[in-house]
């Protein structure tokens, strides 16, 4: 009975139930677009994150994968480069080869180092964290590798807003780690034949990781305000109502006889 009292109460407030629906349709447009002003205009939020994966192995020049004359030891050795690989692709100066073959702005761009028994912490880079990261963190970029403990495979998974911008993120990753080694070859003047080898197995692929996200935050963003600015509706109402019953002339105090 409240429910269906404060309901008709409501409905007599028709100007303040027009407000309400448009401020709940146009934080609900605010909550999915980005409305400017000055200049005026109306440009997508980026809400869509999308995910892509790939493999790399880990090789020498003369394959291991192919020479049936190599060793468990050669393997083991190949592992742990791999590993070392991982780890160097997190640092400053791959993250901006990386950025470059992706298209990105290095600033954007998380990278985390692979986590194992032997490195139970990802090595530290120079980006730096705030508390407003989570105000930008649909915008950003982010690559996580995994290592294999048992072959030397790297396991490369990116995030970025949009299918293609992972995918691009992930494959990147591989050809920009590509290029460091070779520019590290030859300013350090190792040979080509000694030099560590990378095969991508297969181009990146994947998928969107939260479908229909801006249809979703519009929804529950043109609820809550609509029932907030409803609420508020109701309660100006009142108060207004008890200031006038309160008002000069409307009250009388008793008199004494």
């Amino acid at each position: 009975m409240r429910l269906g009292r404060h309901l008709r109460e409501l409905a007599a407030l028709r100007v303040g139930v027009a407000l309400s629906l448009v401020l709940a349709l146009v934080a609900a447009l605010w909550s999915v677009e980005r409305i400017s002003l000055f200049p005026p205009g109306v440009k997508e939020r980026p809400l869509e994150i999308a995910a892509a994966s790939t493999r790399v192995l880990v090789d020498a020049q003369t394959s291991t994968v192919l020479d049936l004359g190599t060793s468990t030891y050669d393997l083991h050795a190949l592992t742990n480069r791999a590993l070392l690989v991982g780890n160097v692709m997190a640092s400053a100066p791959v993250r901006s080869y990386i950025a470059r073959r992706a298209g990105v702005d290095a600033a954007r761009l998380q990278i985390i180092a692979p986590v194992t028994q032997d490195f139970p912490r990802p090595l530290s880079t120079d980006v730096r964290r705030s508390s407003k990261d989570i105000l930008k963190s649909l915008d950003e970029y982010r690559i996580n590798i995994q290592v294999n403990p048992t072959v030397p495979v790297l396991d490369i998974y990116a995030e970025a807003p949009g299918v293609q911008a992972a995918q691009r993120l992930a494959n990147g990753a591989v050809d920009g780690m590509k290029d460091y080694l070779s520019a590290l070859g030859q300013q350090q003047g190792v040979p080509a034949g000694r030099q560590v080898h990378l095969s991508q197995l297969g181009s990146a692929h994947g998928g969107l990781v939260n479908a229909r996200a801006g249809t979703k935050l519009a929804i529950l963003t043109f609820i809550f305000v609509f029932c907030a600015s409803c609420l508020a509706t109701v309660a100006i109402s009142r108060v207004r109502r008890g200031w006038t019953l309160s008002g000069p002339g409307q009250t009388s105090e008793p008199t004494a006889t």
